[in-house]
This record gives structure tokens, sequence and C-alpha cells, in this order.
């Protein structure tokens, strides 16, 4: 115990001494920002560890969890629609939501043979893409629902750090317990994401709404759900991935539709393709590397990192660090 106290705390002090060196306040995202936001957006999108909770962490460190107002291009403090005050915390929070794009580029392509199977089924002319279209649709509902009436709330009370620490705690030990029970189960492998009920998909849909409390992990809540749903390993990150595709699109557009403007007023579209390119590539290298890992170890050594990354924070805040 005391040299797993002594690793954390030279982590900690490792990563104040390279970050905080760095200027606390900042009136915009730089290269450097969106290149480490890309990266790890793109490595934790799709692993059951919460990308938002790392964004969140991540923001912390660059310096882009402050209330400084965005100022435009005449200098003047920007303004949200409902007249509040557009912060550095905002529109890092809603970038971190629109680089998402990346991360859902690189699983179409990825699985793209699959999406043209679905296509297929849309016209008709292949009922296991029709079925899996109308599974994906079913379980992307609720979280389309709830997050819709919720997201100001979730925004306002739920994103910042402590809910986050509690958040991948507890996500940690029902990730144990769950793989626990699915090992010694005998129900593996007889469930397909093809031939999923209505009800099965209903219910990983409802699960991953629990996965808008920043720090849960949409992947992890949608890969329990799988095995839940009687699906192995492989066969629930897949669901996971696909279903992703549509409720990231849905969040990254919606932000898109509501702060587009104003991040396109205070940043060159330069930053933010590049940001979006180092996701995709990062994406697509966790993606792949997920299944495999996944299958064999399955997610307890995610549950370990989880508890470390909770253990990490706890002792930067009582360091008045963060």
């Amino acid at each position: 115990m005391q040299k797993l106290t002594q690793v954390i705390v030279a982590v900690v002090l490792t990563l104040s001494t390279s970050i905080f060196a760095q200027e606390k306040q900042k009136q915009n995202l730089s290269y450097t920002d969106t290149i480490v936001l890309g990266v790890v957006e793109g490595i934790t999108e799709y692993l059951p560890v919460s990308s938002t909770g790392h964004l969140l962490i991540t923001n912390a460190f660059l310096g882009l969890n402050s209330n400084a107002p965005v100022l435009d291009k005449n200098g003047l403090n920007m303004m949200k629609s409902g007249n509040e005050i557009y912060t550095v915390k905002s529109l890092a929070d809603s970038y971190a939501i629109v680089i998402q794009i990346g991360a859902i580029a690189s699983v179409s392509i990825i699985y793209w043979r699959t999406l043209c199977i679905m296509l297929l089924g849309l016209l008709g002319r292949n009922p296991q893409g029709l079925k899996l279209l109308i599974n994906l649709c079913v379980a992307f509902l609720p979280a389309a629902v709830v997050g819709f009436l919720l997201h100001k709330v979730i925004e306002n009370f739920l994103f910042g750090i402590f809910p986050v620490i509690i958040a991948l705690a507890i996500g940690a030990l029902v990730m144990i317990v769950v793989q626990k029970i699915y090992n010694k189960s005998n129900v593996k492998s007889k469930t397909q994401m093809y031939n999923l009920s209505i009800k099965q998909s209903l219910l990983i849909g409802i699960l991953q709404c629990v996965a808008l409390i920043p720090g849960t992990s949409r992947s992890m809540m949608t890969i329990l759900g799988g095995y839940i749903a009687g699906m192995d390993a492989k066969s629930s990150a897949m669901f996971s991935f696909l279903l992703g595709l549509i409720t990231l699109s849905a969040a990254s557009l919606y932000k898109i539709y509501t702060d587009g403007s104003a991040m396109v007023e205070v940043l060159s579209p330069a930053p933010m393709f590049v940001g979006g390119i180092v996701a995709f590539i990062s994406s697509a290298i966790a993606v792949k590397w997920l299944v495999g890992f996944l299958t064999k170890h399955g997610l307890i050594p995610f549950a370990i990192y989880r508890l470390f990354i909770a253990i990490v924070l706890g002792v930067m805040i009582y360091l008045n660090l963060i």
C-alpha cells in the first residue's frame, strides 16, 4: 500500500509540475489544447473508462476549466443563448463533444461493411441488417430523450471533478461484479447483435442513459448491457461501437447547432480540424485494440484503472492541485 501511495503521489507531482507551470487563465484553445484533447477523446471514447471524465480532467490540466469570458473578434464578451456569458470552460466542454466526430468517422470506416448491411436492410434487401438497424434505434431512444430533457442539469451540476471521481469508482465496482457473474454464466455467445430482441435493445438503451453522468462511460454501460443480454465480449463491444455512431453523432450535431457559431467565431478551422484528425487516428487504434483485449481479459483491468484514476484525482484534490 505504501508503494502504491508513493507511485500515485509521484504521478500527481509530475503532472502538476509540467502542467501547472502553464497559464491558468486562457482565452482560447491553442493547437496544443486541441491535439491533446483529440488524443484523449480518441483513446477513451470507446474504452470503458469514460471519455467525458478524462476530458474534464484534461481540461483541468490544460487550464481550460476557468470561467474567464471568451471574447469575440471585437473584444466583447461572447454570449450564449439565454444571455449567458460564454466562458473558456463552456467552450472546452462544447469542443469536447464536437471532437467526437473524429471518433465517429473512425468507427464508420472500420465497420463500413456492417453499415452497408444496415443500409441494404433499410432498402428491404437484407432482413438481418434491418433488424440490427431497428435494434440500434431502439437502444438510442432512451438516451436521446433523457439527454435532451436533462442536458442543462447535467452540464450545470455534474460536469466537475467530484462527480467524475464518484462515477469512476462506482462504475469500477459494477464492472467487477458483472464481469465475475458473466464469467460464471453459461449463456455467453448465444445471443448475437443481429437477433437481439426489442426488450434487450431497450435494456441496453436504458443503461446507456446512466452514462449521461460524466465519469460513468457510455461504452462501459452498453458493453455491460450486451453482457446482460447474453452476447459475448466481441459482440457486446461491436454493438457498443455501432450504437455510439448514432448517439455521438446526435450529441455532436446538437452541440454544433447550439454552440457552433460561437466556436467558429473564436476558433479558426485549423485547430478544430487538427484535433478531429488526431481523434480519428487514436480512436481507430483504440477500437481495433479493444476487441481483442476485452475478449481475452474482460473488464476487470479497466475497473482497476478506473479506481487508480479516482485515487489520483482524490490525492490531487487533497493536495489542492485541482
